[in-house]
């Protein structure tokens, strides 16, 4: 019986220690993190910006993709177009095309003979017309449509 009592008492006293041993990690997390945290202030004080501004795009340094396309809704398609996205499927390509239009755009749909709808939200007919819109539409929803591009109709 007196094995018993010790075992627990044994027992007790370990479980005591474990959960003590607890105490001191959780302060000691804290304690580094609270010191993290105040460097992590002090540096984005001193922390200086600098505006980062990348060249504009001209006429002559645009990419553009030639591809035969035809309007499947809206306007007409002049030489030059600014594509916002490309789906396969219609529903998807509607949907982009809908919310432009909602934001001032006369967006509309265009299809190229792999059966690929482009959502164009400008056309033009000269390419450095096209460039600057889809510097400013990618300026404006900044950062969808980073990957907006100029489609020369064939």
């Amino acid at each position: 019986m007196k094995s018993r009592v010790y075992l627990l008492l044994s027992l007790a006293f370990v479980v005591l220690l474990s959960l003590n041993g607890c105490k001191s990690k959780e302060s000691a997390y804290k304690a580094a993190y609270e010191s993290a945290k105040a460097k992590e202030s002090t540096d984005s004080a001193v922390e200086e910006t600098t505006p980062v501004t990348k060249p504009a795009a001209t006429a002559s340094s645009a990419t553009v993709q030639k591809e035969k396309v035809t309007a499947v809704d809206g306007a007409g398609i002049q030489q030059f177009s600014v594509v916002i996205g490309s789906f396969l499927n219609k529903t998807n390509a509607v949907s982009l095309k809908e919310r432009m239009t909602n934001q001032g755009f006369q967006a509309f749909l265009a299809q190229n003979e792999r059966g690929m709808y482009r959502v164009i939200v400008a056309t033009f007919g000269d390419k450095s017309s096209a460039v600057s819109e889809r510097e400013r539409v990618k300026e404006k929803y900044y950062p969808d449509f980073q990957d907006a591009w100029i489609l020369d109709k064939q």
